[in-house]
C-alpha cells in the first residue's frame, strides 16, 4: 500500500506533465488503431474489388488447366453441381466460364484476343458486366452475338452491327471458326483486358470450339474473405478430387506481394512511432525521478 500510495501521489505531484504524458500515450495508440485499421480495411477491399473484377475468390477448375491454360484440361459442371455449389453458406455467386486464345479479326485487320464464353446473367451478377456496356446491347443466354472490348473494337475499326471473324483451335485439336455479329461494346477498367477481350453467350462459345457442355473453369463469389477457408474447404467435400480448387491468392501473386509490401511498411511506421512516445515516456520518468533523489 505504501507503493501506490507514493505512486498515487508522484503521479499528480505535477498535474501538466501526468496528463501530457497520459494524452501522448493514449493518442500515440488511438494513431496506430486507426492506421492499422485502415490497411486492413483496404486490404479486404482491394481483395473484394480484384475478385469481383474478373477471377473470383475461388475457382473451380481441371487438374492442370491454370499452368498451360488448355482446352483440353476443361471440366463438366452440370446445373445441379452448380446449384449445389450456391447453397454452401456464404456463397453469393458462381459463373461458369470458357476461355481460350484466338485470332480475331475485321477486314483486314487481325489481333490475338481472349474470347471468354459466359452465362451473361450470371456474369454480370458478379462483374457488372452489363454496366460497362457503352454501346449497343447487352447479351442474352439464347443469342448468338459477341461483346468486344472498347480498346479492341478500336484497334480493329469494328463498331455494332458488324461481323467479328473468330479463328483459333477448339477442343482436342479441332478447328475452331465463327462470324459473329458484334451486339455491343464494353468498357473495362484495365487496358489489358480492355484491348483484348471478346465476350460470347457460353452456349455459342462452346459450340465455336467444339465444347459441348464444357468449360474451362467455373468462378465463385464469397460475401467475406473471412468466410474464403471455409467455402473452399465446403466446394473441395461437394465435388471430390476430380477438379482443382483455387483461390484468390494463388490467381494473384501479385496482389498478394503488394499487400505484403504495404502492409511491413505500415508495421515498420507503428513501431517508429511507439519508439518516439517511448522516449517521451522515459524522459518524464527520468525528470520525476531526479525530482526526487532526495526522498529516495
Amino acid at each position: 500500500m505504501m507503493y501506490l500510495s507514493l505512486s498515487w501521489r508522484n503521479l499528480w505531484r505535477n498535474k501538466k506533465r501526468t496528463l501530457i504524458a497520459a494524452a501522448s500515450i493514449f493518442f500515440a495508440v488511438l494513431l496506430a488503431l486507426v492506421m492499422r485499421s485502415g490497411q486492413t480495411g483496404s486490404y479486404a477491399y482491394m481483395i473484394d474489388s480484384s475478385a469481383k473484377l474478373f477471377t473470383g475468390h475461388l475457382q473451380v477448375q481441371g487438374p492442370g488447366y491454370w499452368e498451360n491454360r488448355s482446352l483440353d484440361r476443361s471440366i463438366v459442371l452440370d446445373p445441379t453441381q452448380r446449384r449445389q455449389l450456391l447453397q454452401i453458406p456464404h456463397v453469393t455467386a458462381l459463373t461458369p466460364r470458357l476461355e481460350a486464345y484466338s485470332l480475331v479479326s475485321f477486314g483486314t485487320v487481325t489481333k490475338v484476343g481472349q474470347v471468354i464464353g459466359v452465362d451473361p446473367e450470371a456474369e454480370s451478377k458478379m462483374t457488372g458486366l452489363e454496366k460497362r456496356l457503352i454501346k449497343g446491347a447487352y447479351l442474352t443466354a439464347d443469342s448468338s452475338g459477341a461483346l468486344v472490348a472498347q480498346g479492341l473494337s478500336k484497334t480493329l475499326g469494328i463498331g455494332v452491327g458488324d461481323d467479328l471473324v473468330i479463328y483459333g483451335q477448339g477442343y482436342h485439336g479441332q478447328m475452331a471458326a465463327a462470324k459473329v455479329p458484334v451486339v455491343g461494346i464494353v468498357k473495362l477498367p484495365f487496358p489489358e483486358m480492355n484491348n483484348g477481350l471478346v465476350y460470347l453467350p457460353l452456349k455459342e462459345a462452346q459450340d465455336v470450339f467444339s465444347m459441348d457442355g464444357r468449360i474451362t473453369s467455373a468462378a465463385v463469389l464469397v460475401d467475406g474473405v473471412r468466410h474464403l477457408e471455409a467455402v473452399t474447404r465446403s466446394v473441395r467435400e461437394e465435388l471430390g478430387d476430380d477438379y482443382t480448387i483455387m483461390t484468390w491468392d494463388e490467381m494473384l501473386p501479385d496482389l498478394v506481394q503488394n499487400i505484403e509490401l504495404d502492409n511491413a511498411s505500415g508495421i515498420i511506421m507503428i513501431i517508429i512511432l511507439y519508439i518516439v512516445i517511448a522516449f517521451g515516456v522515459f524522459g518524464t520518468v527520468m525528470m520525476m525521478t531526479s525530482e526526487r533523489v532526495k526522498e529516495f
